[in-house]
């Protein structure tokens, strides 16, 4: 009987190919296959050009993978190669489905391994020189979306915290802001909006909370929504929105 091989569920980061860990770009020069999200990017995927490919994306709105496909396609994989490398956006423990995943594997008896990667929230902060903890000002930070299980409300209660990280954020954002509005939050607290993060078309914009109740352009990849007082500029910052 084949030993069954090991799996590595693989942390890609917010989408710039350097800004994977050193272990998770080793493990993909080693795999004998990859099984990818649709956010990985081609010059991450040029990190495994060894590698037999797989996609297995997953898009809001848009048709993707179901999630009980994808935990065949790990099983099945495992089951014909010894490394087999599940690469994720972000980070796989946050919003990344990898209890799914892990159960899945677990359950078939299948090694598993996480390697983490730099979440997204953590990117943009950094992308924008805005820390998401400001001494005196934030101390609290949650990382939210509105995407829930399909036997679960449609907008479970938003997290009571100083900073706010909307993950997935683009068509739901303007519904946050009337909430958090409703609840009494000034119209004029700072919004920091980030699209395609770390990426070459990297966007970003800063708001009001007022003007994100008004709703956000039609955005062409993923966008990351932080609100509170700490993303307000500081008095020697650049102007420039990107800064």
């Amino acid at each position: 009987m084949a030993v069954l091989g090991k799996v590595y569920l693989i942390g890609a980061g917010p989408g710039a190919a350097d800004l994977i860990t050193v272990r998770g770009a080793r493990l993909l020069g080693e795999a004998e296959v990859v099984l990818y999200d649709a956010l990985v990017t081609p010059e991450m995927l040029a990190l495994c050009g060894q590698a037999e490919l797989i996609p297995v994306g997953k898009r809001s709105g848009q048709r993707s993978t179901a999630q009980t496909v994808i935990n065949e396609k790990l099983v099945d994989a495992a089951q014909r190669y010894q490394r087999v490398v599940r690469l994720k956006g972000g980070d796989p423990m946050l919003f990344g489905r990898a209890d799914e995943e892990l159960r899945a594997l677990e359950e078939a008896g299948i090694e598993v391994e996480v390697v983490p990667g730099i979440t997204t929230a953590v990117a943009a902060a950094a992308a924008t020189l805005q820390p998401l903890t400001k001494r005196g000002v934030a101390r609290s930070v949650a990382f939210f979306t509105s995407s829930t299980a399909p036997d679960q409300p449609d907008h479970p209660a938003l997290p009571e915290t100083d900073t706010l990280v909307q993950y997935m954020g683009g068509r739901e954002a303007a519904a946050t802001a009337e909430r958090l509005l409703a609840e009494g939050r000034r119209p004029d607290l700072p919004v920091v909006v980030v699209e395609n993060c770390s990426r070459a078309d990297q966007r970003v914009r800063r708001l009001t909370l007022a003007d994100l109740a008004h709703g956000l352009d039609v955005a062409h990849g993923p966008v990351l929504v932080m609100i509170g007082e700490a993303m307000g500029h500081r008095p020697h910052q650049s102007l420039d929105p990107s800064a």
